[in-house]
């Protein structure tokens, strides 16, 4: 087998791990379809948080290329495919993305290939989508090429587990399959976990993100009602963590974001009805709860405006960290959107700041970006914490505002200050 690994999809997902096969002594080839952000990496620049500059140009000293070539498929002894799966309009996953990639695949398809789906989807999805169209080639799986599935497990931002020791969970269209994965990211990761089968491997993923979601809701359902009983709920959690067995820890906050626990769970719950004719009904009362944050935080803003006799029309609020967890730039399916969605509907004048984040747009509205952060904290009416990012001293921008909501149960409390 060909030492030259092709990587489609050169976002969060395909670049650390390009990064890690590099330093395996791969020769790795990055394939995107974007031409601005094969041309930064040619240029040693890096389009993600996680990477530095400094980490492309030790990539490309270690021979990494980037490219829109497809055609560079063929040479390759190991193809990953690490593209992105948003929701369809029906709840499902789109995957045009990942159809697109696998039919490049299939045009330059070699025998001996190994071919692994890393792009979260639904159980069955590598046997009755993916292998079909590659199969196109007048090649068979499991016979004349390898096919596997390897759930991505990247966390953004995070400084303690990345690509290498994060365990790989890969299951193969046959057990030969499930092996020649293995032996390909054995060279640069720490663990690999074999499963069963393709669909055990893609059933992994979903449920690690399913136990999150439910958890989550369950602390934002808790939220409510405690504080209409005038229980801390901060202060409940933190007791509870105390038990050394049978209790994890969730925080509640201002709804869910990012790339996995908003969207992967429906993948699941879409799946099940579309083939088994009934709903997941614990997922789909998550999602209700977890999307109905958003909204209960703008009430709660609008009470705290209130007690001081303002109306929310015209109030000016300012939200403080935009992006979906700290002290990343990334903003996909952040719930301050829709709290903004919120605000601006109930005629706020809604402001940001954040700074990993220049421009920001929510609602169809270019929402103006607060460079002087604590006169921005002095001047609103109302200030919402809605992540907390390292660059912020949470108490001192609190004792700074005339009204302080942490939705993050950072702040200590005084007369201006109000947690979730």
């Amino acid at each position: 087998m060909s030492d030259i690994a092709v990587i489609i999809g050169l976002g969060y997902v395909g670049l650390p791990l390009a990064r890690e096969a590099t330093r395996s002594g791969l020769q790795v080839i990055g394939l995107d379809l974007s031409e601005e952000v094969v041309a930064d990496l040619e240029a040693g620049r890096s389009h993600i948080d996680d990477l530095t500059d400094d980490d492309i140009i030790e990539m490309k000293h270690g021979g990494f290329c980037a490219t829109t070539d497809p055609s560079v498929i063929a040479q390759a002894g190991s193809v990953v495919i690490c593209v992105p799966t948003p929701l369809s309009k029906d709840g499902g996953p789109d995957l045009g993305a990942v159809t697109a990639a696998v039919k490049s695949v299939a045009a330059y398809l070699q025998r001996g290939t190994l071919v692994v789906l890393e792009s979260t989807t639904y159980p069955g999805t590598t046997d009755e989508v993916v292998r079909p169209i590659l199969e196109t080639s007048g090649l068979v799986a499991g016979v004349d090429f390898n096919l596997a599935f390897s759930p991505e497990r990247i966390d953004p931002g995070n400084k303690e587990f990345g690509p290498r020791n994060t365990p790989k969970v890969i299951g193969g269209h046959t057990q030969n399959c499930t092996q020649a994965a293995a032996d390909f990211y054995g060279r640069f990761v720490d663990t690999v976990v074999k499963t069963k089968g393709t669909r055990e491997a893609e059933m992994a993923k979903l449920l690690e993100n399913t136990y999150r979601h439910i958890n989550i809701a369950l602390v934002n359902e808790m939220a409510r009602f405690c504080h209409d009983l005038n229980i801390d709920l901060w202060d409940v959690i933190g007791a509870a963590s105390t038990k050394p067995f049978g209790f994890q820890a969730f925080r509640h906050g201002p709804g869910v974001g990012g790339h996995c626990i908003p969207i992967d769970p429906n993948y699941l719950s879409h799946n099940v009805r579309a083939k088994l004719g009934y709903s997941f009904r614990i997922v789909e009362l998550a999602q209700e709860i977890n999307n109905s944050m958003p909204a209960y935080v703008a009430r709660r803003v609008q009470d705290l405006l209130n007690r001081d006799g303002k109306a929310v029309r015209g109030a000016s609020v300012l939200l403080l960290g935009v992006t979906y967890k700290p002290n990343i730039a990334d903003v996909r399916e952040s719930p301050a959107a829709p709290l903004a969605k919120c605000l601006l509907a109930l005629g706020a004048n809604v402001s940001f700041h954040d700074p990993h984040v220049k421009n920001w747009t929510a609602a169809g509205h270019d929402l103006t970006s607060e460079s002087d952060l604590y006169g921005a904290v002095a001047e609103a009416d109302a200030c919402v914490l809605l992540q907390n990012h390292r660059d912020y001293d949470v108490d001192v921008l609190a004792m700074c505002s005339r009204r302080f909501l942490d939705t993050r149960g950072i702040a200590q409390r005084n007369a201006t200050v109000e947690r979730l």
